[in-house]
């Protein structure tokens, strides 16, 4: 079944077949003499799917409940997916079996649709694995061997040489059973994803710099959009670029844990902060000097990635954040301090990056910090704008760049990747500056 989970739904066949189909079993049920019954069953249920589903939208965009705006292809596939299902519904009563058979099939696949065309709106979710939280990378067969020491005659761009068969592209792969990363603050994540460069997958690879990345709420540790720009990169830099780890924040995507340590989810800080560098530390050919470590986040990822980028500048020289949460739990902040602080609001703001900025006043100089925000993104760009401007003032050296055309969701992704992966090159030293 590993094969089904890795088709793709946004850009492959199989979202062209479902759609194809459902249209199809639409016309066989509209293809019959009309009757007046007939009609009026017809009308009615076309009528209540797109009311109901305007309404849904509607709905979702004004309470906020999908933490964006829909996409505006939401307002036709809604409303057409519910008006589709509810004629295969009508159409259950209809004589003839081969009739019934069509109508139930129109029913599903008409829900399926929609689903199909509302993640691909979104453009998250890429294939089925992702749609339903299953991992589909496997593992490798054996991790890169770090070299017992790392040299520091200069930047990389000027001193790697790759050897003629060195791999064109990189590979990602699912951290698990031996290969997976422990967890020993009571946190229990979801397996961590790796991308290793080309570089890395030589037979003696350098010492890397190493990028930990998290996705947003809700989300998988998905490793395919960080993959996709520095391939790019790597292939116009004699295959070099960070090794990344896209860790699990979440536990699962249907729990926020607001990046603290709270009893009802665990050590979450402690993972990341400390279980992941110490295993890259002993098993991953990463530079050693962590003013080549990034820490790095999408949306909520974001959130967490500047809170501990601020909390721990012994550990993260760099921080990234694409389209980031002001703070953790911004969301939801009073139910977050009810239910994971006991009521202490003093806790919360202690988790914030505004903290952690002041207790580490003065250590932060020579630390790279990009955030981006897309064009269209209204709802989390005076939240990424207010920490660029927190990073500036704690001695970052900060950039603020909004993508051009780009709303909260894929296209934040696609765009902004790119553009801070070509800072964190020239600041890394894996391109000329």
């Amino acid at each position: 079944m590993t094969w089904f989970f890795r088709l793709d739904v946004i850009d492959g066949p199989l979202p062209l077949a479902v759609w194809g189909l459902t249209v199809v079993g639409l016309i066989v049920l509209l293809i019959r003499r009309p009757t007046p019954a007939w009609l009026w069953r017809i009308v009615i249920a076309l009528g209540v799917g797109v009311a109901v589903g305007v309404a849904a939208v509607a709905w979702a965009n004004t309470t906020n409940a999908f933490g964006v705006t829909l996409p505006p292809v939401c307002r036709f596939w809604i409303p057409g997916g519910l008006a589709a299902t509810l004629i295969g519904a009508v159409s259950l009563w209809e004589r003839g079996v081969w009739r019934k058979v069509v109508a139930g099939a129109v029913v599903v696949l008409s829900l399926v649709s929609t689903a199909l065309g509302v993640n691909a709106a979104f453009g998250i979710d890429r294939t089925v694995g992702a749609i339903f939280g299953i991992p589909t990378q496997e593992q490798f067969d054996g991790l890169p061997t770090p070299a017992p020491t790392e040299t520091t005659d200069g930047p990389l761009y000027q001193t790697w040489t790759p050897p003629a068969d060195m791999k064109a592209t990189g590979e990602t792969a699912l951290l698990s059973g031996a290969q997976a990363i422990p967890s020993t603050g009571g946190f229990a994540p979801r397996n961590a994803t790796i991308y290793l460069p080309p570089a890395a997958r030589t037979a003696n690879p350098p010492r890397l710099p190493l990028v930990v990345m998290m996705m947003g709420y809700p989300g998988n540790p998905d490793p395919s959009f960080v993959a996709s720009a520095l391939d790019r990169l790597a292939a116009a830099n004699k295959g070099l670029a960070p090794i990344v780890i896209v860790a699990d924040q979440l536990g699962n995507e249907n729990q926020d844990p607001v990046c603290a340590n709270t009893k009802k989810y665990g050590d979450v800080p402690t993972y990341v902060n400390k279980d992941i560098p110490d295993y890259a530390t002993a098993r991953l050919p990463v530079l050693l000097d962590h003013k080549y470590w990034t820490i790095m986040g999408y949306s909520n990822g974001g959130a967490c990635a500047f809170t501990w980028a601020a909390q721990h500048p012994d550990i993260w020289g760099n921080v990234i954040a694409i389209s980031p949460d002001e703070y953790p739990g911004v969301e939801w902040a009073d139910e977050a301090v009810r239910t994971l602080f006991d009521g202490d609001a003093a806790a919360f703001d202690a988790n914030k990056p505004a903290a952690g900025l002041a207790a580490n006043k003065g250590r932060f100089a020579g630390h790279l910090a990009v955030f981006t925000v897309g064009q269209n993104d209204p709802g989390f760009r005076p939240g990424a704008e207010a920490n660029a401007a927190l990073a500036t003032a704690a001695g970052f050296d900060t950039t603020f760049s909004v993508v051009p055309g780009a709303d909260h969701l894929v296209s934040a992704l696609d765009g902004g990747i790119p553009l801070a992966m070509e800072l964190l090159y020239r600041h890394l030293g894996l391109s000329a500056p």
